[in-house]
């Protein structure tokens, strides 16, 4: 493979398809009218410049929306919200506006993102007055499997937060937990790659900039009976409030418009590549032929067991180099890699070994080419 042709395998920001890439360029010189219609009549004014409260924007921001419970299979009854802040910002919200003094927040811990949301939990806590609970946890063993959820949670739980994919350790929920609690998903870096039982979430949230986008929006959404049911919590500040955005139509503050318009643009692109069901189909496709080659090899070894295993972060080492080489040798395979066109394969900084992202717009051809390579290096030693 050429070194010009690079395949970017990064956690995020993932890639975008090259005709989200040219229709969200083309709007920051010129928006297109009728909700950024390819053909529409361009309206004289970059999407940069134009007002959040206009017509052409409330088109946008609308028909997100509405793609959102199309495409993702949100159901109707969610109160649907594009947020700022990252999904970082939801680990403190949520316990804001749900957890309340007698009660419970449970968390299943499955890595960084998930022991992140429960520190943020138990800062809260401190003046909230609520217990928070790890229910299950795949720490001891380094995280490389997704635990299994007690069948009963201590009394006056409040909800139980997972996290559905998680990027650093490569391991990923089957599917939505069961579970008599209000259950709380982080679908961050999963969300839209397949079917998954997203409806079973009470309240869901995910950061755009795996599937949905780029960095800089988070789409939110609840049951609106449930968190109209939830008591009132004094002293949360008026932005930190869902119930201060719902009631502005999600635009109580500028909201991010660029990141809006990519959203709507990256699910219309999933819509019409076979929606959720196709982009399962890719996904697996991809993460078979890398899990295959893993599975197969004496060098390489895959982090996530098999039941756990992610279709969008694979993680592995390079366990089968001989004794005290794995480090010079994993160094190594990343620098030819990147020399061969493989951008981002370094694993995260607390887990070593590589990483390969493939999510929703990452294409076959670069996990064919991955392989090979990796089967190349592996036969050269």
């Amino acid at each position: 493979m050429a070194a010009s042709q690079i395949f970017n395998f990064s956690a995020g920001p993932a890639i975008l398809p090259p005709e989200v890439f040219e229709r969200a360029a083309s709007s920051v010189l010129e928006l297109r009218s009728n909700a950024h219609a390819a053909d529409g009549e361009g309206i004289g004014l970059s999407l940069l410049e134009i007002s959040h409260r206009s017509k052409d924007f409330d088109a946008i921001h609308t028909g997100a929306i509405s793609l959102v419970h199309e495409v993702l299979g949100i159901p109707e009854s969610c109160q649907v919200l594009l947020l700022q802040g990252g999904a970082s910002l939801q680990f403190g919200m949520i316990p804001l506006n749900f957890a309340a003094a007698g009660r419970t927040a449970c968390y299943v811990d499955t890595g960084s993102w998930s022991a992140n949301a429960i520190k943020e939990s138990k800062v809260v806590a401190e003046t909230r007055g609520h217990e928070t609970a790890v229910v299950a946890s795949s720490k001891p063993s380094k995280y490389d499997h997704i635990p299994e959820i007690p069948t009963s949670l201590p009394e006056q739980t409040c909800y139980l937060h997972v996290t559905s994919n998680n990027t650093i350790f490569g391991t990923e929920y089957e599917s939505m937990p069961e579970v008599e609690a209000p259950l709380i998903v982080d679908a961050s870096s999963n969300i839209g790659s397949r079917p998954m039982g997203l409806e079973r979430a009470t309240f869901g949230y995910a950061g755009a900039q795996k599937n949905l986008g780029p960095s800089g929006v988070t789409l939110v959404w609840y049951q609106r009976e449930w968190a109209a049911a939830q008591p009132p919590q004094a002293g949360v500040p008026m932005i930190l409030r869902y119930k201060t955005h719902a009631d502005k139509g999600g635009l109580y503050n500028t909201p991010n418009t660029f990141g809006a318009l990519v959203l709507k643009l990256m699910l219309e692109w999933v819509r019409d590549n076979g929606g959720v069901a196709g982009m399962a189909a890719r996904n697996q496709a991809k993460a078979d032929a890398l899990y295959a080659l893993l599975d197969g090899s004496s060098l390489y070894k895959p982090l996530a067991k098999p039941g756990s295993r992610s279709r969008m972060n694979v993680v592995w080492t390079l366990g089968g180099a001989p004794a005290g080489e794995e480090e010079a040798m994993t160094k190594r395979f990343v620098k030819q890699a990147t020399a061969a066109g493989f951008s981002g394969l370094q694993g995260h900084r607390s887990v070593g070994g590589c990483r390969a992202s493939i999510y929703n717009a990452f294409p076959l051809a670069g996990v064919t080419a991955l392989v090979e390579f990796m089967q190349e290096f592996e036969r050269k030693g």
